[in-house]
């Protein structure tokens, strides 16, 4: 049985854990970083087309502030590494009448001195012929927003840790039992002075009595959409990412010619990250179909081309889990991305390796004591 040794063992090469690597490695720690399936691999919340990366949180400013903050390490990564990371397509927020959580972001965005625009429903419709909005939508533009091209970025994340000294491994770890190693299903047994274990949906699974009722690994669907032929009003620059939390719809516009993305934001059903079937139902199909012949009627017809089956890891509230193990002070418990934390791996990562290397303090709404079994989501 081999052993490996290093200052920070880190579980888990998504998002979360691979800039968690990154920004320990960065802070002078050696750091071994582990992954089941590979970065960005068909099982992960971090795999997968493309994420949309936004500031607006309402007023949830800690999550605005991570944006802002994720926001430059991201295109620093994509000028580093030479590859399109991100495509800077805008957001537009659908928000009704008397919308208190876009009211909301209008005053966070202004705050913090985010560029941005409100338009009213006339504007919108005027900007944006291809939606067919309901009466009173009005809008709020984020211009130097867009989305990440999440399996590409999450893989050049690893792959420059890497080259700055991260020593990387695909491996599946065996339960927690409360040692100073990790053991491998394998048998490779991980020694550390610290373990960070960043590995989403499988964090319930790892520490099933301690996070069993805590996070809540969801099936979710996403679909993508063929516009016609010769029509670039589906894909940038005339067509932005957008959130329709009326319908508790988002999308993505069609980028790199992969399909108009559309995919449903609310909770689907208990979903096991290893064995889950990842084939849509017929039904969600028809759902899917009658919200897109409402909202974009030019499409009603058009070919699905891809579909998908993910999954978020919720926390009760939604807000992150970012903290020490209640009964272990050298593990830590990095997850509950809960369906809108891919774009913040840069803040997170620098967060997590800020408490480790240098003892700040944490943010309380992270903490494992405000993780609750009764799920109640706040965050979006």
């Amino acid at each position: 049985m081999s052993r490996a040794s290093a200052d920070v063992a880190v579980v888990g090469a998504g998002s979360f854990g691979a800039w968690t690597a990154w920004h320990l490695r960065q802070a002078g720690l050696s750091v071994r970083l582990l992954d089941a399936y590979g970065p960005g691999n068909a099982r992960a919340s971090s795999g997968g087309e493309s994420r949309v990366i936004r500031v607006g949180y309402g007023s949830d400013e800690v999550y605005s502030r991570s944006a802002l903050r994720s926001l430059p390490q991201w295109r620093e990564l994509a000028a580093e590494t030479g590859e399109t990371l991100l495509h800077e397509a805008g957001v537009l927020w659908l928000a009704r009448e008397g919308d208190p959580y876009a009211t909301a972001t209008l005053g966070t965005l202004e705050r913090l001195g985010v560029r941005h625009e409100q338009l009213s429903p006339d504007a919108l419709a005027a900007r944006y012929p291809q939606f067919a909005f309901a009466p009173g939508t009005w809008g709020i533009l984020e211009p130097k927003s867009g989305a990440l091209m999440a399996r590409r970025a999450v893989q050049a994340a690893v792959r420059r840790a890497v080259q700055r000294g991260v020593v990387y491994g695909s491996a599946a770890v065996a339960p927690f039992g409360g040692s100073s190693v990790i053991t491998t299903t394998s048998g490779e047994r991980v020694s550390a002075g610290t373990f960070v274990f960043a590995c989403g949906p499988w964090l319930p699974k790892l520490f099933p009595d301690l996070l069993g009722d805590r996070i809540f690994p969801t099936r979710q669907e996403v679909f993508f959409f063929g516009p016609p032929a010769g029509d670039d009003a589906y894909a940038p620059p005339r067509m932005p990412a957008w959130i329709d939390f009326g319908d508790e719809v988002y999308g993505l516009p069609d980028l790199e010619s992969r399909g108009f993305k559309v995919a449903p934001d609310r909770h689907g059903p208990p979903f096991d990250p290893d064995t889950g079937t990842r084939v849509v139902a017929a039904e969600s199909v028809d759902r899917i179909r009658t919200f897109l012949a409402r909202r974009f009627p030019a499409l009603a017809a058009a070919p699905l081309l891809e579909t998908r089956v993910c999954q978020y890891e919720n926390t009760s509230s939604g807000d992150f889990l970012i903290d020490r193990h209640p009964d272990r002070a050298d593990v830590w418990l990095v997850g509950g991305g809960s369906g809108h934390g891919f774009k913040h791996g840069p803040a997170v990562g620098e967060h997590v390796a800020d408490r480790i290397a240098r003892g700040a303090p944490g943010e309380p709404r992270f903490a494992f004591t405000t993780k609750k079994a009764e799920k109640r989501r706040q965050v979006y």
